[in-house]
C-alpha cells in the first residue's frame, strides 16, 4: 500500500512538474493557493508556538556549542549532498565533500569540528535531489506549502520523496532499516534541530519580513523560489534577508 501510495504521489507531482518547465521564480504557477495559504497558516502557528521559542532558547546557548551543532548537521548532510554531486556530474566537488565527510567524521569526531576546513578543503553548497532534477532540466511545476515542512515545489517534493524512497543514507540507516547502532528518533531528531538551527540563525531576519511585508505569504513563496533558483544555478548571489547558506533546512534537505 505504502509504495503504491508513493508512486502515485510520484505521477502526481510529476504531472505538476510537466505544467512548467520554464525555471524563471516568477512563472512558477500557485496551482492551489488555498490550500498553500491555509497550510502557510498552520505552520505560522506552529512556529508562533513551538519552533520560534525554541529558537529563541537555543540562541542563548554558547556560541560554541551551536557551532558545533551546526557542524554536526552541515556534515550529516553531505550524505546527500555526495550523491547528488554525482548525478549532476560534478565529481570534483563530490571528492571533495567525501573527503570532507570522511576527515571531519573520524578527526572532526562525528563532523562536530570543521578539521577539513584547516586542511584546505573547501566548504561547498548542499545540494539535494530537487536540485539535481533542476540541473536535469525538469521544471518547478507548482508551488506547494507542505504542513510542516514547508515551502516547496512540485519538482522538490519528487526530490523528498525520491530522498526517502532510497536516495537518503542517514533515512535508510535510522528509519528504513533496523540497525542495532541507529534508532528512527536518530533521523527525526537531526531533522529538528537541523530546523531549530535555522530558525535561530534567521530570527531577525524572518521576524522582519513578517513585520514589513504586506503580503508575507507571497514574500516567503518569492524568496524561497528565487534561492531555489540560484542554488539550481550555482549562483553565488544572495538572496536577500536571511542567513543564505540554510534557507532550505526546513523545506528540503
Amino acid at each position: 500500500m505504502k509504495k503504491i501510495l508513493i508512486i502515485s504521489l510520484l505521477a502526481l507531482c510529476m504531472g505538476f512538474t510537466a505544467n512548467a518547465t520554464n525555471n524563471d521564480p516568477s512563472n512558477v504557477k500557485d496551482c492551489s493557493e488555498g490550500f498553500n495559504r491555509a497550510s502557510f497558516k498552520f505552520n505560522q502557528g506552529l512556529d508562533k508556538a513551538i519552533l520560534r521559542p525554541i529558537a529563541l532558547g537555543y540562541r542563548k546557548l554558547p556560541n560554541g556549542l551551536r557551532t558545533i551543532t551546526s557542524n554536526f548537521l552541515n556534515n550529516l548532510s553531505n550524505l546527500v549532498t555526495i550523491p547528488n554531486n554525482a548525478l549532476q556530474g560534478d565529481f570534483a566537488k563530490a571528492g571533495t565533500n567525501f573527503a570532507r565527510l570522511g576527515i571531519n567524521s573520524i578527526l572532526g569526531i562525528l563532523g562536530m569540528f570543521d578539521v577539513a576546513s584547516s586542511m584546505g578543503f573547501e566548504k561547498y553548497e548542499k545540494e539535494d535531489y530537487g536540485q539535481t532534477l533542476g540541473v536535469m532540466g525538469a521544471g518547478p511545476g507548482c508551488y506547494l506549502v507542505l504542513p510542516v515542512l514547508g515551502s516547496t515545489t512540485a519538482r522538490d517534493t519528487v526530490g523528498i520523496i525520491g530522498g526517502i524512497v532510497g536516495g537518503d543514507p542517514w533515512y535508510n540507516v535510522t528509519v528504513r532499516n533496523d540497525t542495532q547502532y541507529f534508532k528512527d528518533s536518530d533521523y527525526y531528531i537531526s531533522r529538528g534541530a537541523g530546523g531549530v538551527d535555522f530558525r535561530a540563525k534567521n530570527l531577525e531576519a524572518i521576524d522582519n519580513l513578517e513585520e514589513n511585508s504586506m503580503d508575507f505569504y507571497a514574500s516567503v513563496k518569492s524568496l524561497y523560489l528565487q534561492d531555489r533558483q540560484k542554488k539550481i544555478l550555482n549562483s553565488n548571489q544572495t538572496t536577500e534577508t536571511q542567513d543564505d547558506s540554510d534557507w532550505d533546512e526546513v523545506s528540503s534537505d
